[in-house]
Formats: structure tokens, C-alpha cells, sequence
């Protein structure tokens, strides 16, 4: 079964102080006004609405400042390398793609800023790889962790819209480091001895380290825990439980020999983090910069036309503007929509296809609005990654174990695949043109079509089992099947939750 269409997108949990029944459970409600679509939060009871304040506040807000941190110390490099460092270092073959490859490999926060705060001192591009690991490594469990930690407080009908806001805060960073770069090449450059590029890192650094601080005050225990997080009450750490049963989040288990064995023959653990390898690895690299500079090149391949450092850092971050806005719209409407997924998914691989096959194809130097209107244009398709992990997140409902061994699978899969291909298909000395690595994602975004709907398929076929009398292997006996457990339509009003799971039909 599509598990995005068994999950309500217009469902509501009420306490029963608030009602007549003598449930003890949340109650689901529909949606009564505008406002529920715009942010979830604004239609629930007053007690809910001050839980999912302070888990926004302490938990979203944490999270988002740090993959805008970490994104920020991601990308400088390669706006470091478009102001100085690739002359400064002699970094003329492929030393940039392999830097950041050696950096995935690595993928803690105080060592986080401390090494890039260390990458403003090198030497060398060997110096370099050094450093990027130990970069990459201190920020490793983030992502995924954070994706985990989404899934174990939100319902389905939050949890797209924020993490979709995590992610961006990601894409915001990679904006940021662009302007950053700029204002440091123009301010700083020469300042105390140091280039442009260097304040960048020293920047970047100093900016990462309070976050450290303020992991260990506000981080939160997990509803499932049994342990209450300090910035709530009892009776908040109360209702967080019971919005989780309600949404078929199982609680922890202890791992058995059948366990592990039902997790290693399910196909969750197959299919699921196969989507998010493809999607993560299928999207066209930032190379609107390398085509800008390489006007500046002699001979010139566009006599008279010349891009100077702050435009060739400035210019590509339209692309970032105008993805931010269209992502933001996919993460509100996947909630709205039932909390569908899938759909964003196949929209993203047709779109992000067709922009790759017109960088691909078009001529570099011809047409240079028609070119830099593509680049812009070009990442509209990619806002799909927290979707898939958000879905993740929800299919492996009933097995918190699972959940979190494939959220942490997928991700860390992913970096491998993106340690090792960039290499080949996407060599520094490739650009402009990078015509390998365009029809690499090419061939990615049709697979990423075939994998998703392989996904769909093997839910569906686990729903008709469970339909007719069968019991799904992939999922502990004495649960729901994990497609099936999340509210699958509008409840009437008044109707209790009288199991860990709602499951009602249309």
C-alpha cells in the first residue's frame, strides 16, 4: 500500500481533558480553518500548542542553525577555491573534487569548529585533505541523528514541513558562504597576512563553536525514552508519548536474534535506503561558478566579457534564492496533501532531468542569459531528500529500531556512493562543460523513478497481505503493519483512540 495515501493529511490530536470520552488517549480531529495548512500548530488544543512551541523552539531551531553552520563549513571551500586558493595551493587538476571527497569520507561539534577554523592555516592541498576528514568526521552523525530526532516528536502531518525547514537552513548556509566569501575577499583580504579565503575558514569556525554550547543545554531526551527532557513538564513528557502512539512511533525494544533477523530480510531495509542514495547522489553540482570564471580565462573564449571574484561568488546564489522558495512550497504542500511524498519525488527526478539534459546539451558560451537562466533554474527539482527521509521516518513506524538503522543507513550510504563517483563523473577538470556528471544524474533520475515505485509497490503488496488475514515478515508480529497504523482519513468528531494506533478508513 502507498503509505503517503493511508496517512491523514487532515487529522488533529485533542487530549480527552477536552473532550466527553473516557479515553485516555489523544483524539484526532480534522482541520477546521486556513490557518491549520499554514502552520499545524495554530488549530491545536492549548496544550499541544505549547509542547510543539518549545520542541520547535529548542529542538527545530538547534537543528537548523546547525545544518546552516554545516552546510556553511561544506561550501567554503568552494567559494575559497573560486578566490585565491586554487592559486594559492596550486590546485590545478582535480585537488578540489578530491578534497571534498576526503571530507565525506570523514563525515562533535567543538572539533567540528575547531577544524575549520584549522583549514585557514594551510599550506598545501595535502594539509587540505587532512583537514577536510577531520571536518567531515566531527559533523558525521548530524544529519541523519537529526532526521531521527524529527521522526521520534512530529506526527506525520508535521514532520515534512520541518524538515524541510532543517534541511534549507543547509541550502541558506551555502547561500551565506557565498555572500561571506565576498565580504571577506573585499574586506579582509590581506588583513593581517591573511587572504580573503582564509578569513573565510577562520569566519566559519568561530561562528560554529557556540552551537556546542547549546547542543548540551537544550538537546532533548525521546518521548519513547521514558526519560522527561528538563524544558518540560510531566505532563507535557506525558502527551509527547501519547502523540507518538497515536501515530504509530513505536516505543524501544531490545535487540533479540529475531530482531536482527527480521530487520536483515525486510525490504525496508533495502528499497528504503536505495531512494535516498539515488536522489542524494542525482543532483547537478554547483558548476555556474566554474562557468563565470572561466571567462576570465586566456584566451578568452568571450572577448570583452569578464566576471570579477564577488560576482563569480555572488551570481550562482540565485540558484540557492530561488530553490529555498520552491523546496519551502514542496515541505507545506506534502504535509497539506495528505502527507504524501512520493509525488514530490517523481516530480523532482522529471524536473531536475530536464535541466540536466539543457546543461548538458547547450551550447557554453552562445547564449550566456539563456545559460545563467538554466543554472538559476536548475535545482528546482532537488527538494526531495527530506521528503524521502520524512517517509522513511513514517514507513518504519512500528520499530523504532529499524527506524532509526535505516534513517542513519540511508544517509551514510549516501556519502559513500558521493566519496567515490564525484571522481569520476564530476572532475574539477571537467568544468564548465561536466558533461559525464550531467548524464550521470541523468541516468540517476530515471532510476530514482524505478526505486520509488518499487518502494510503492512492495507497500502496496504488504497492505493486501495484511488485507487478506496475512502477516507482513518485515514488521514485529505484534504490531500494525507500519503502512497501515497511521490515521488513513478524516476522523468524526468525538471518536476515541482506544489502541497505541488510530487506523481509520475514508
Amino acid at each position: 500500500m502507498d503509505h503517503s495515501n493511508s496517512t491523514s493529511g487532515s487529522t488533529r490530536l485533542r487530549p480527552e481533558s477536552e473532550e466527553t470520552s473516557s479515553s485516555d488517549q489523544p483524539k484526532v480531529q480534522p482541520i477546521r480553518s486556513w490557518k491549520g495548512y499554514i502552520w499545524d500548530t495554530w488549530e491545536l488544543p492549548a496544550d499541544q500548542r505549547w509542547l510543539l512551541f518549545k520542541v520547535d523552539a529548542f529542538v527545530l531551531t538547534f537543528a537548523s542553525i546547525g545544518y546552516f553552520l554545516k552546510n556553511l563549513d561544506l561550501n567554503n571551500i568552494n567559494n575559497a577555491f573560486l578566490s585565491g586558493m586554487k592559486e594559492d595551493l596550486d590546485m590545478y587538476g582535480n585537488q578540489l573534487v578530491t578534497s571534498t571527497s576526503i571530507y565525506t569520507v570523514g563525515y562533535l561539534e567543538v572539533g567540528w569548529g575547531i577544524a575549520t577554523i584549522c583549514t585557514s592555516s594551510v599550506q598545501s592541498y595535502r594539509s587540505l585533505y587532512a583537514i577536510r576528514f577531520l571536518v567531515g568526521l566531527f559533523e558525521s552523525g548530524f544529519y541523519p541523528g537529526i532526521h531521527y530526532l524529527l521522526g521520534s516528536w512530529y506526527t506525520p502531518r508535521e514532520i515534512g514541513k520541518r524538515a524541510m525547514v532543517f534541511w534549507l537552513a543547509g541550502s541558506i548556509g551555502t547561500l551565506f558562504s557565498g555572500f561571506l566569501q565576498s565580504a571577506a575577499y573585499t574586506n579582509l583580504n590581506g588583513v593581517h597576512g591573511h587572504a580573503g579565503w582564509r578569513w573565510l575558514f577562520i569566519i566559519d569556525g568561530i561562528i560554529t563553536l557556540p552551537l556546542a554550547i547549546a547542543g548540551f543545554v537544550f538537546f532533548p531526551n525521546l518521548p519513547q525514552d521514558g526519560k522527561k527532557t528538563w524544558w518540560t513538564t510531566e505532563e507535557e513528557h506525558i502527551l509527547s508519548v501519547k502523540r507518538m502512539q497515536v501515530a504509530g512511533r513505536a516505543g524501544k525494544e531490545p535487540w533479540t536474534v529475531a530482531k536482527a533477523k527480521r530487520i536483515l530480510l525486510s525490504w525496508h531495509t533495502y528499497l528504503l535506503p536505495l531512494v535516498y542514495i539515488v536522489w542524494n547522489n542525482g543532483y547537478p553540482q554547483p558548476g555556474m561558478g566554474y562557468w563565470l570564471k572561466s571567462f576570465n580565462t586566456t584566451p578568452a573564449p568571450v572577448p570583452g566579457t569578464i566576471f570579477s571574484i564577488p560576482q563569480i561568488n555572488n551570481y550562482p546564489m540565485v540558484t540557492t534564492g530561488i530553490f529555498v522558495i520552491v523546496a519551502l512550497m514542496w515541505g507545506w504542500l506534502s504535509d497539506g496533501c495528505r502527507g504524501a511524498r512520493w509525488p514530490f519525488i517523481y516530480a523532482g527526478a522529471a524536473i531536475t532531468m530536464l535541466f540536466c539534459v539543457l546543461l548538458r546539451q547547450m551550447p557554453l558560451y552562445e547564449n550566456i542569459n539563456g545559460r545563467m537562466a538554466v543554472y538559476w533554474l536548475s535545482n528546482i527539482g532537488c527538494g526531495a531528500g527530506p521528503l524521502i527521509l520524512s517517509w522513511i521516518n513514517e514507513i518504519c513506524s512500528a520499530d523504532t529500531e529499524k527506524r532509526a538503522l535505516i534513517v542513519g543507513l540511508a544517509n551514510d550510504l549516501a556519502y559513500v556512493v558521493q566519496a567515490v563517483a564525484p571522481n569520476f563523473v564530476w572532475k574539477t577538470t571537467d568544468f564548465p562543460a561536466a558533461k559525464k556528471g550531467y548524464l550521470w544524474d541523468i541516468v540517476l533520475q530515471c532510476l530514482l523513478i524505478i526505486v520509488t515505485a518499487a518502494v510503492q509497490f512492495q507497500l502496496w503488496r504488504d497492505h493486501r497481505r495484511l488485507s487478506v488475514g496475512g502477516e507482513d515478515d518485515s514488521i514485529p508480529s505484534s504490531s500494525q503493519n507500519d503502512e497501515s497504523v497511521q490515521q488513513e482519513g478524516d476522523v468524526e468528531q468525538g471518536k476515541t483512540v482506544r489502541t497505541e494506533v488510530v487506523t481509520v478508513r475514508d
